[in-house]
């Protein structure tokens, strides 16, 4: 009978033993490391040659040994901690999604530099001088574009719009423009009878700025590396769909006078053309 409890209480200690992987794994390295020691201390006993070459060979094995059992004992525990690292991971990348994308566009805004601090840009639909940029935001004092002026306000975009909008360089704005505007009427005067005076016109107010204009034009062509209009005005007259007369004016102009050039010049447009269709209409009459 007392033979019969002694072998209970050994099955009961082994199950236990066998269900707790840390005493298993602490077992199996003190045993792994009494061996390597007496086979460390065989080799330093009895070898002639050079001990430390196997010796160094004896430590390297047994570590990989002791890594190897240690990781089979807790594979399964590896397993889910790896899962759940992985599975923490994944949710603080999700939560920090718009963090993240925001610092990715100011590393690419560092890398490619495609503007400084006070160039006019247009980013997406949002145009404005470049006020200041760090990790997270762009600024921008918000320009309107068909006037030049600035509106007052200030925008503040995510570095994440820099990834996925088109960035478009627009500093040469600043002082020059390319100022385009068109002035649209009926079909009861041929606006060819006065194009030419249109023409005239549009040179005499160019006048003042025209050497400027000429090498600033030449400035930008050398860095863009393109052909672009100007400095000479441009008048182009075309018809619309329904048959009314559209006169485009082109101008390349200081920008701060890109309105008051355009106001001259439809002045003069509504003058000559109400003079030509009162002439028109008195012939008729």
């Amino acid at each position: 009978m007392e033979w019969l409890n002694q072998t209970d209480n050994f099955k009961a200690f082994t199950l236990v033993l066998t269900n707790n992987k840390f005493v298993i794994a602490s077992l199996f390295i003190f045993i792994f490391y009494m061996i390597k020691h007496l086979i460390v201390k065989i080799i330093k006993a009895k070898s002639i040659q050079d001990k430390r070459l196997q010796i160094n060979i004896v430590n390297n094995i047994f570590t990989i040994l002791m890594i190897v059992m240690v990781f089979n004992i807790w594979t399964e525990e590896l397993q889910k901690f790896a899962f759940s690292i992985a599975a923490f991971i994944v949710a603080i990348v999700l939560a920090t999604r718009e963090f993240i994308q925001c610092f990715i566009g100011f590393v690419y805004l560092l890398s490619s530099r495609p503007f400084r601090i006070g160039d006019w840009v247009q980013v997406g639909n949002n145009y404005g001088e470049v006020h200041s940029t760090d990790w997270a935001k762009l600024t921008l004092l918000e320009v309107n574009i068909d006037d030049y002026q600035y509106t007052g306000k200030t925008l503040y975009l995510p570095n994440s719009q820099l990834i996925t909008s088109v960035i478009k360089n627009l500093n040469f704005l600043k002082r020059y423009a390319m100022h385009h505007f068109t002035i649209v009427r009926d079909d009861s005067v041929n606006p060819f009878k006065f194009i030419d005076e249109l023409h005239k016109n549009a040179s005499t107010y160019c006048n003042d700025f025209n050497e400027v204009a000429v090498r600033y034009n030449q400035l930008i062509e050398n860095r863009l590396e393109i052909p672009i209009a100007g400095p000479e005005p441009h008048i182009q007259v075309a018809t619309s769909e329904i048959g009314d007369t559209q006169i485009f004016f082109t101008i390349f102009c200081p920008t701060e006078i890109a309105l008051e050039i355009e106001q001259k010049l439809t002045a003069d447009f509504m003058k000559l053309w109400f003079e030509h269709k009162t002439v028109s209409s008195s012939k008729f009459a």
